[in-house]
C-alpha cells in the first residue's frame, strides 16, 4: 500500500523546519482562539451566533440539503471513518517495513484524539441550541471534532503520501480530496447547526498544528537514525 523511503538528509531537516515553522504558527492562533472562546468575547460570540442563525435559517426551509449534510458528516466524513483510513494506513505501513513510522502516526491519531477531548471537557462549551434543530449532538462544542479528525487524518495521510513519492497526478487529486474533505465537514457541522463558526476554526488549527508537529518530530527523528547511513 504505502512505503516509506527515507529521504535525503537535506530534506529532513528542511522538512522538519517548515512543519515547526507551520505548526507553531498554527497552534498560536489556536492558543489565541481558545483564549477568546473560553473568555466570550462578545464581537466572537457574536459573529457566532449571527453566522449560526443565518445557516439554521437556511436549513429549515431545505430538508433534502439537510439531508444530504448529515450523509456526508455521518458516513463519508465521519471521525470513525477518517480513523479507519488511517488505520488502513498503518497496516500498510507495518507489514511493508516502516513500523516505526506506523507506530508514529497510530500514536499522533490517539494523541489528537485524547487532546481534544481534554480541551472540550476544560473549555465545556454549549453546542447552537435551536427550537427546531434539523440535527443533534452531544458533549462539548469546542474544538469541532469533526473539523480536527478530518484536518488530522487528511494531513497525515497527504505527508504520507508525499514521503512516498506518488506522482503529480495522484498528489494533485489527493490534495483537493483533502481539502474538500476538510472544509466540507467544517460547512456541514454548521449547517446542521450542531457548531458554532469558531468551533470549526478551532477545529482545523488544533489539527494542523498537531499534523505540523507530527511530521516535524518524526522528520526530526529521521535525521538522527539515519545520519550513519549519510555520512
Amino acid at each position: 500500500m504505502l512505503s516509506s523511503p527515507p529521504l535525503p538528509r537535506p530534506d529532513r531537516i528542511r522538512a522538519s523546519r517548515h512543519a515547526l515553522r507551520a505548526g507553531t504558527v498554527c497552534a498560536v492562533l489556536f492558543l489565541a482562539l481558545l483564549t477568546l472562546v473560553a473568555a466570550r468575547w462578545s464581537p466572537l460570540m457574536s459573529l457566532d451566533r449571527t453566522v449560526a442563525d443565518a445557516l439554521h435559517r437556511r436549513a429549515v426551509t431545505e430538508p433534502g440539503l439537510v439531508h444530504v449534510n448529515r450523509v456526508l458528516t455521518d458516513w463519508l466524513w465521519d471521525p470513525w471513518t477518517m480513523r479507519a483510513l488511517i488505520a488502513v494506513a498503518v497496516v500498510g505501513l507495518w507489514w511493508r517495513g516502516a513500523r516505526l513510522l506506523a507506530v508514529w502516526v497510530a500514536a499522533s491519531t490517539v494523541l489528537s484524539g485524547l487532546i481534544q477531548q481534554g480541551i472540550k471537557a476544560a473549555v465545556d462549551r454549549e453546542r447552537p441550541q435551536w427550537p427546531d434543530p434539523v440535527d443533534s449532538a452531544h458533549y462539548a462544542a469546542f474544538p469541532s471534532g469533526h473539523a480536527m479528525t478530518a484536518t488530522v487524518s487528511c494531513g497525515l495521510l497527504l505527508w504520507l503520501l508525499r514521503r512516498h513519492g506518488t506522482g503529480p497526478r495522484v498528489w494533485r487529486a489527493a490534495l483537493v480530496v483533502a481539502w474538500v474533505s476538510v472544509l466540507g465537514v467544517g460547512v456541514t457541522r454548521l449547517y446542521l447547526g450542531v457548531h458554532w463558526p469558531s468551533d470549526v476554526l478551532g477545529g482545523w488549527l488544533l489539527g494542523a498544528a498537531l499534523v505540523a508537529f507530527t511530521v516535524a518530530g518524526f522528520e526530526r527523528y529521521g535525521v538522527r537514525e539515519h545520519s550513519s547511513d549519510d555520512a
